[in-house]
């Protein structure tokens, strides 16, 4: 019941109305010139310094859905949950010099989408739509599952019901809140929660490292609560250590999704609202501080084991809800004042990647549909209406993924999202280094790789739910014919058809001499920084004057 957990209502309620009140007052936060401005409302007057992107980009990527399903995956099968962890310790190195290329660019000519800069750079509109809409369809559940984790929280504090309106009206209260905020303030009120919500993170993690081990025992006693959980599954890939079966699995799902970790639309905005390539270079080398805190964020779910936690029912009869053992623990194990604010810090970590994650959407809608589709013409204020109008129904249509949609469902449908983002690495990040490839090509291997990529995704099942297709991305080689019982991850495979594909035709089309367009941009592009006399009108804001972040 509600009443039992009055006083962490009353304190996630409290840092819920605050950082939503920031929302709001991030309008006039950094003197904008003019909201009526994607430049503005969409990427924050490029003019983010060191320390407001770091938080910025890190709320971004390490989402509330981060914070409850990972430490739920490896609480449901151990060692294979810990993915996500060097993933994001290996991307940094991967993008540090591609991001600011892209930057690069992007300042020059005043790109405000990755679909921006494929246009100018193939002269091809078609394949820029192709981009646009990979990256909103890739977003969407991405958004749905910020969903997730706040649903979990309220779950766990007993504020939703057992009809379909009482479980899911706060959910909607809270993202009319967002709708409001966001669409007043666009980047810059995600922009200032990210402060509070990361350093609200950073509090309740640490502090439960070090005193949850000292309460359950110490670390041997919670691997040692861990090994005995999978020795007694029959489920062949679970355990504190990877096997033969999973090894395959875990290290091309880690590898594609670093791959496609800053192919994401709303990655990609929070780097383009930086003010120069040193701001970029900086934060490339200090966020992997926050894959420090997701390793420690990863351990909860040995601590629930230990802890002897069992997760709430599940919306499905005889089900389980995985994702609510983060909040169990907190439950169980802290004073109610110091659960709450654990929950608020979930759900505020929410609010801060839908955010970022509608406006990248909505931005893609304006700038590679609307003006390129439906009118030319545009002027800057019309674009800002029409993406903050954009915003908004991703929105909805997020929160009505939640309603309507089982939520394991949305759990497949952003690992679906993985493998759909990943076809565009081709066009954005290879075309930041070359123009080899035929524009005819690329759109070819987009097919290509997409299509057998939804093949692929199509042929997974899952004995455990039921679930016939699309549950999950761990294809089973045996359907290729192999005598393995190993499966890999769906994305690799997809790219690396989708590149032999682009690779092959190019050279095809090169040899018959098919037209390719004229490339946009020139080879000091790529290298253009703060202050360039080149820049686009309207590209740039005025720098911050916040302190950098040391490496």
């Amino acid at each position: 019941m509600w009443r039992d957990h009055l006083t962490e209502i009353i304190i996630f309620t409290f840092l819920f109305l605050l950082v939503s009140a920031m929302g709001f007052v991030a309008a006039r936060w950094r003197a904008p010139r003019d909201m009526a401005h994607l430049d503005e409302w969409g990427l924050g007057g490029r003019s983010f310094g060191g320390w407001i992107t770091w938080f910025l980009v890190g709320g971004d990527l390490y989402t509330a859905y981060t914070f409850v399903a990972v430490p739920a995956l490896i609480f449901g099968a151990g060692a294979a949950g810990f993915f996500a962890v060097p993933y994001t310790i290996v991307i940094y190195p991967m993008v540090f010099l591609v991001l600011c290329r892209l930057w690069s660019v992007s300042h020059r000519h005043g790109f405000v989408t990755p679909a921006d800069f494929v246009r100018n750079r193939f002269d091809s509109p078609i394949l820029a739509l192709l981009i646009a809409i990979t990256g909103i369809v890739a977003t969407m559940p991405y958004i749905a599952l910020q969903l997730v984790g706040i649903e979990a929280v309220l779950k766990t504090m007993g504020v939703t019901g057992d009809s379909a309106l009482a479980r899911h009206l706060p959910i909607i209260i809270a993202f009319a809140i967002l709708a409001a905020y966001t669409y007043q303030s666009g980047l810059r009120a995600p922009a200032l929660i990210a402060f509070v919500k990361d350093s609200l993170i950073y509090i309740v993690i640490l502090v439960a490292v070090f005193y949850l081990p000292y309460k359950l025992g110490g670390w041997g006693s919670i691997f040692d609560a861990a090994d005995a959980k999978f020795k007694a599954t029959p489920a062949p890939g679970d355990g504190i250590l990877l096997n033969a079966n999973n090894q395959l699995q875990y290290v091309t799902l880690a590898f594609g999704s670093a791959l496609a970790l800053f192919l994401y639309p709303h990655s990609i905005t929070g780097v383009l609202a930086s003010r120069n390539r040193g701001v970029i270079k900086r934060n490339m080398s200090a966020l992997p501080a926050y894959s420090l805190l997701l390793g420690l964020i990863a351990l909860l779910g040995y601590m629930a084991i230990a802890a002897g936690v069992k997760p709430l029912p599940g919306a499905k009869a005889g089900s389980v809800d995985g994702n609510t053992v983060v909040p169990l623990l907190f439950d169980k194990q802290f004073p109610d004042w110091f659960a709450g604010v654990a929950y608020a810090a979930i759900g505020i970590g929410a609010l801060v990647p839908a955010a970022i994650m509608s406006i990248a959407a909505a931005n893609l809608f304006t700038r590679n549909i609307y003006k390129e589709y439906l009118k030319r013409d545009a002027t800057p204020a019309q674009e800002a209406n029409v993406s903050k109008i954009a915003s908004l129904v991703v929105k909805v249509g997020a929160v009505a993924c939640i309603v309507f949609l089982d939520p394991q469902f949305s759990i497949d449908l952003q690992l679906i999202g993985g493998v759909i983002i990943l076809q565009t690495l081709p066009a954005v990040a290879l075309g930041l280094y070359t123009r080899w490839f035929h524009r005819g090509a690329l759109i070819a291997g987009w097919v290509a790789g997409m299509g057998l990529g939804m093949w692929m995704l199509y042929q997974v099942a899952n004995p455990t739910t039921g679930k016939k297709h699309f549950a999950g991305s761990a294809f089973p080689l045996e359907k290729f014919g192999f005598d393995t019982p190993k499966t890999i991850y769906v994305g690799i495979v997809a790219v690396l058809v989708n590149l032999a594909v682009a690779a092959l035709l190019t050279l095809v089309l090169r040899a018959a001499k098919v037209a390719d367009g004229v490339d946009g941009t020139t080879p000091d592009d790529y290298f253009a920084d703060e202050g360039d006399p080149r820049v686009t009108p309207g590209a740039t804001r005025d720098a911050d004057s916040a302190p950098e972040p040391v490496a």
